[in-house]
């Protein structure tokens, strides 16, 4: 039998031997959001200019005793060894043609309905659209606006994002009905 080995199958692989950590959120009106993955942008969502934004160093820490972090990325910047390094991630890389269906492939190997995606860009829109939890952040790139329109909620920062998973009664507050 020949296996395959990209990014992608590794990391669902190792997520299928691995014990399955759920953050569930139980939003009024909605039900309850039984998260075990959180898929990243990379660059203008957790990174600006090739840098890790101030303070998602020490959240993500914590995110990762809760849910599995995933980064996706196709590098734009060269810089994210750097940033795996930073975060003790390893991130998916993607080739920079077809992003977007490459981000929104990966979310569904993953299982989308256990997924939270949280980015920025045009290319994330899809990746967002199929997340069962799609948070978009406006940040110093900026936000698409057909990423806005597919987002469960927006904020003006990723910590804010980050934030609603960490303390989820925030996220219900903003998303009960």
């Amino acid at each position: 039998m020949v296996r395959c080995t990209c990014i992608v199958c590794r990391t669902i692989a190792r997520y299928l031997t691995s014990t399955i950590q759920v953050l569930t959120i139980e939003i009024p009106g909605r039900g309850n959001y039984d998260l075990r993955h959180l898929v990243l942008d990379v660059n203008g969502t957790i990174a600006y200019d090739g840098e890790v934004i101030a303070g998602v160093t020490s959240r993500l820490t914590e995110l990762t005793r809760q849910v599995e972090v995933h980064l996706i990325t196709a590098d734009t910047r060269g810089r994210q060894a750097a940033i795996d390094a930073q975060l003790r991630l390893q991130a998916v890389r993607i080739s920079p043609k077809n992003e977007r269906f490459q981000k929104a492939a990966f979310v569904e190997r993953l299982g989308s309905s256990y997924v939270c995606a949280i980015g920025n860009g045009a290319n994330d829109a899809d990746m967002l659209r199929v997340a069962r939890l799609s948070i978009a952040v406006i940040g110093g790139e900026g936000l698409a606006v057909e990423t806005l329109s597919t987002a469960d909620v927006v904020v003006s920062h990723i910590n804010a994002a980050l934030d609603l998973l960490l303390f989820p009664m925030r996220l219900v507050a903003t998303l009960r009905r």
